[in-house]
């Protein structure tokens, strides 16, 4: 397990036999910022409550207690037969869910040795182990456990963080993805597909397969809605951010977005998941960019050379990458990219250009026509900001690139940088107040008087870590040049002041 990596536990509920076997899955409450909206599995992070290791058997007994009493909280259900009086049940759950002292609730203490028998963890198996992949800023070392529905036991969801719980044949589950009706979890979704044909010793075999691949450093199919493939590969990006991520869209016809490694170790990566996506019978159809930056372009001539595929991309992103690709046709605002039969059958799938200039002057951003997720590149980050870096970058135009997304159909967003979020409509609203009250701060030093750049750094960037300062003044000359367009601030002999209403 990494250092930054949390242990948690998750429980594979399940009823029934082959044909007939159904999935328990939960939905998490739409307002959590942690995979708000979307089913999952029961389950959540090692405790305090939980135990400590064992000499011999490592946390395997903690994450065990982990998963047990993660799944007596959020479903009610206990694996085996503990001593708890009926009636005592929901008083115990109820326990261990209300914080002490919440208005309204009787003040009873949970059962600390409840769910620490050797009965409390009847008949939980391990299924495989996942840590979540270093795209995202909180990550998670996953023993996720399968265990049978008890007789006479009835999981029930209480409002809360979750709204809701269901049975599922994993078969309906996938389907109801792929009509975009809802969201799974990535890891949930890659083990409902091992789970499909009801065969349970054959899934035991093929997830610890696969998360033995992923230990040994295989890339993650992380996938947030149909049709996109996630795969995060180290970059020399900007920090936070150590990787950026490359997408790979489609179903038949596949396209490579954004492949930015120049590491050749992380590049044979890449080729591995690409090699076996052409094994599985699909095809590599082309390289896509949404600009030329360096974090971004890093394996386009390997890809594009590997697979003989055409560059897709703004003409002046084709104008600044370096020789050694196939040459496509320039793609501008409104072009589309034909991609087949969307995952669940509909056809004329494709993917919209939009021109979304100001962060850089080629970028491109792209949404796909049948679940409206949108490809956003560098205009918005799940995990920081985004660096407006002039002559390139120019914040106007910038700002009025994100209210243009703002108009667009959307759904998942897919950043280069960071997880994908549900609500893209919602980060770009976040956006857009974000550097309105970056603007509003700057103007409120220009009145207490003049300043320099790097005068002003510290102050309206207080909240940003001092090393970032060099890279936050690049954004920030960037408001003041906006600033000085629209009359309000002028550069006199090296220093910036207020000028205007």
């Amino acid at each position: 397990m990494s250092e930054r990596a949390r242990a948690a536990a998750a429980v594979l509920l399940t009823r029934g036999e082959g044909a007939e076997l159904e999935v328990y899955l939960v939905e998490r409450a739409p307002e959590l910022r942690f995979f708000g909206g979307y089913w999952a599995l029961p389950g959540g992070v090692r405790g305090p409550e939980d135990g400590p290791d064992v000499p011999g058997a490592g946390d395997l007994p903690a994450l065990a207690r982990c998963a047990a009493r993660e799944l007596f909280e959020e479903t009610g259900v206990l694996l085996g037969r503990v001593d708890l009086a009926a009636g005592e049940r929901a008083a115990e759950r109820r326990a261990r869910l209300v914080e002490p002292g919440t208005k309204g609730e009787a003040p009873v203490t949970p059962h600390p040795g409840l769910l620490h028998t050797p009965a409390a963890v009847t008949g939980l198996r391990p299924v495989c182990r996942v840590e979540t992949p270093p795209f995202a800023p909180v990550r998670y070392d996953t023993l996720f456990f399968h265990a049978r529905l008890p007789a006479g036991e009835a999981p029930e969801v209480w409002p809360g963080e979750l709204v809701a719980g269901r049975f599922w044949r994993p078969a309906a589950a996938l389907g109801a993805w792929r009509r975009g009706e809802v969201l799974i979890v990535p890891p949930v979704l890659l083990l409902l597909e091992l789970l499909e044909s009801g065969d349970l010793a054959h899934f035991h075999a093929a997830a610890q397969a696969t998360a033995a691949g992923y230990a040994h450093g295989k890339l993650h199919r992380v996938r947030f809605s149909p049709g996109v493939l996630m795969a995060s590969v180290r970059t020399p990006t900007i920090p936070p951010a150590t990787t950026t991520n490359c997408l790979v869209v489609g179903g038949e016809r596949l396209f490579v977005v954004d492949p930015g490694t120049y590491e050749p170790s992380e590049q044979d990566r890449l080729f591995e998941l690409l090699d076996e996506l052409e094994e599985e019978g699909r095809r590599i159809a082309g390289v896509v960019l949404t600009h030329h930056h360096p974090d971004h372009i890093g394996a386009v001539n390997a890809v594009s050379m590997r697979y003989r595929v055409p560059l897709l991309a703004h003409p002046l992103t084709l104008a600044r990458v370096p020789a050694g690709y196939l040459r496509g046709e320039p793609l501008q605002d409104g072009d589309r990219i034909e991609l087949g039969d969307a995952p669940d059958g509909s056809s004329g799938w494709h993917l919209g250009s939009v021109f979304t200039p100001g962060h850089d002057r080629g970028h491109l951003c792209f949404r796909d026509s049948r679940y409206h997720a949108v490809l956003v590149g560098d205009m918005l980050s799940t995990i920081s900001t985004i660096v407006i870096d002039p002559p390139e970058g120019h914040l106007r135009t910038y700002l009025q690139s994100l209210e243009r997304l703002l108009a667009e159909p959307m759904s998942t967003l897919y950043p280069a940088h960071g997880p994908a979020m549900r609500d893209g409509h919602r980060l770009v609203r976040q956006y857009l107040r974000h550097r309105a009250l970056r603007e509003a701060a700057l103007v409120g030093l220009l009145a207490e008087g003049p300043a320099t750049v790097e005068e002003l750094v510290p102050k309206v960037y207080w909240d940003t870590d001092p090393r970032m300062f060099p890279i936050a003044a690049r954004s920030l000359l960037a408001g003041l040049e906006k600033l000085a367009e629209d009359g309000r601030a002028r550069l006199v002999d090296g220093r910036w002041t207020r000028s205007g209403a």
